[in-house]
């Protein structure tokens, strides 16, 4: 299997073996983004103007949170401040007197009538727009897409590859469906049909291992069989975790 620079991290990925080699890939890509965000990077003028503009999700502020660079954090929070707040204020400013006035709401609740349509503020969509988005989320985003690119270049170019992938141990549900769904444009017809041959098998024998791992977990704490061999169930409730979700659980 011959490695090219921009293959390696897809190849080192299959080749840990682990429940969801694109799970691998995405927890590499979040470690480095956030390492990335609070470096020096939150001192560069062109990435502070991305984070102002997006911010992040919840889950990755508190990644970034748990880094203990509260001051860098703090930083890129004041300049995201700024922006959110000037929207804010330039939005409210233009909404003062739009509001509408529904007299008969609160009889309408006494009567227990069936509601009206809510009135939808435009103001509400873009407050969602800047929740919803976030800086990392977006750079983990366009990287995983080139990997995934990569995989269908290896898959059609390296039979070595194939029979990674084929040793290997599946796929989570969510990049199992990003999986198939990428395949219906990155191989044509015979290509996708060989395709789905060897990788719809493997996902449902590892799924099915995982149920019975879990059995076995679940009947290790049953008397009767607390002198019995964990097998490789002592952690079957993490990878099941991961495997149904893509969410790598920490103890």
């Amino acid at each position: 299997m011959k490695e090219q620079i921009y293959t390696i991290p897809v190849i080192d990925a299959f080749k840990e073996n682990s429940e969801c080699p694109f799970c691998t890939l995405h927890q590499a890509l979040e470690r480095e983004s956030v390492d990335f965000m609070l470096g020096a990077s939150y001192m560069e003028d062109d990435i502070r103007m991305e984070t102002n503009k997006s911010g992040f999700c919840p889950h990755h502020y508190q990644m970034l949170f748990n880094e203990n660079n509260r001051l860098g954090l703090a930083l890129i929070l004041h300049t995201h401040f700024q922006e959110v707040n000037k929207f804010l204020s330039n939005a409210i400013d233009s909404q003062k007197d739009s509001a509408p006035r529904n007299s008969s709401f609160l009889s309408g609740l006494i009567k227990k009538r069936v509601p009206s349509k809510p009135y939808k503020n435009p103001i509400s969509s873009d407050l969602n727009t800047i929740y919803d988005d976030c800086y990392i989320c977006n750079k983990i985003e366009k990287t995983f897409e080139r990997y995934m690119d990569t995989f269908f270049y290896l898959w059609k170019k390296d039979p070595e590859f194939v029979s990674l992938v084929s040793d290997g141990k599946g796929f989570c549900l969510n990049h199992f469906a990003f999986l198939i769904e990428s395949a219906n444009s990155a191989l044509n017809k015979e290509q996708y049909n060989h395709f789905t041959q060897i990788v719809f098998p493997i996902q449902l024998e590892n799924f099915k291992r995982i149920e019975e791992e879990l059995d076995w977990f679940i009947q290790k704490f049953d008397y009767r069989f607390k002198e019995e061999p964990w097998k490789n169930s002592k952690d079957a409730v993490q990878r099941a975790i991961l495997k149904i979700s893509g969410m790598a659980v920490e103890e």
